[in-house]
């Protein structure tokens, strides 16, 4: 029988960097970086999946932290926002207002940077279908969208 609650060492790759941390077996990546590691980038907002404010990449996906448990990230490369520095994205949702209250801003230039990393010109209806994922409740989505097609714009500049 596993003793759910009793603490083990394990390593995690987070932006690029082992980290050595106590974990629990059924602790999740959202906690584990949080509280853990102290990246609080990553937001606790409903905690079933549904918003996105936890989004990370793991191994460049974009996943639900809140869902993932932490040894599940064991040998596989964890970015969170405090990783991705100066991506272009980045500067865009500043340029084009892609945020308001910026709860959810992490979580939504994460899963844009995915984007971009699969579909480096994305269309209009690739942006709304892979952003559906995460919800924003103060800002219309339209400087987002902006902000995915500014960063889009120059990567694809020579």
């Amino acid at each position: 029988m596993i003793a759910h609650d009793r603490l083990f060492e394990a390593e995690l790759k987070v932006n690029g960097e082992n980290r050595r941390m106590a974990l629990r077996p059924g602790e999740t990546l959202l906690r584990a970086l949080r509280e853990g590691l102290g990246l609080t980038g990553a937001k606790l907002g409903c905690e079933n999946g549904d918003c996105g404010a936890c989004t990370v990449l793991l191994d460049g996906t974009p996943v639900k932290s809140c869902l993932v448990l932490a040894v599940e990230a064991l040998g596989r490369e964890v970015t969170t926002i405090e990783g991705i520095g100066d991506a272009p994205i980045v500067a865009a949702f500043l340029e084009d207002n892609g945020f308001q209250c910026g709860f959810c801003t992490p979580g939504m230039i994460l899963n844009a940077h995915a984007l971009l990393s699969a579909h480096p010109e994305p269309t209009a209806e690739q942006t709304r279908e892979w952003m559906e994922s995460n919800l924003c409740r103060c800002t219309g989505y339209e400087g987002i969208e902006r902000a995915i097609q500014r960063a889009a714009s120059r990567r694809a500049r020579p």
